[in-house]
């Protein structure tokens, strides 16, 4: 399923999950979401137990959920994160 959240989010709460994050066999775990990134750096995964994002390059995108209600909950998760760090 697609969805959209914007770029001047996403980028800043990786970052933020990576300077706050505990960092785990390469993941970066902080309030419920995890952080990481693929072999070369390129695409970047935000993830919680029901929501998958892939963000890669030129701002492409593809989120993995069953029910909005689930991608809302993660919405929140990560403006959450980014207003409180």
């Amino acid at each position: 399923m697609k969805n959209s959240l914007d770029s001047k989010l996403l980028l800043p709460v990786f970052e933020k999950i990576r300077q706050h994050g505990k960092l785990t066999d390469g993941v970066y775990h902080l309030n419920g979401i995890n952080a990481y990134t693929d072999f070369d750096g390129y695409t970047l995964y935000l993830e919680d137990a029901l929501v998958k994002l892939s963000y890669g390059f030129h701002n492409q995108y593809h989120f993995d959920y069953e029910k909005q209600s689930e991608f809302e909950a993660f919405e929140k998760k990560l403006q959450n994160i980014d207003k409180e760090y």
